[in-house]
């Protein structure tokens, strides 16, 4: 199995929000629209993550002179 370059980037990034999410959710006067923002981040990143389990990295070819 080839593994894909920025999938453990992502893989941090979704849960970077995630904590974010949790967080403002529990503060007090936590604020609706930057909860939105954030879930809207990490449906996206969740997607890219998905695009990329199903898609093969690409593979690396050595130049031929």
């Amino acid at each position: 199995m080839t593994y894909h370059p920025n999938l453990y980037r992502l893989t941090v990034l979704h849960r970077q929000l995630d904590d974010a999410e949790r967080h403002e959710a529990r503060r007090r006067g936590a604020d609706p629209f930057r909860l939105l923002r954030l879930k809207t981040l990490k449906l996206a990143v969740k997607k890219r993550l998905a695009a990329l389990s199903i898609r093969p990295a690409p593979r690396r070819t050595a130049l031929a002179f």
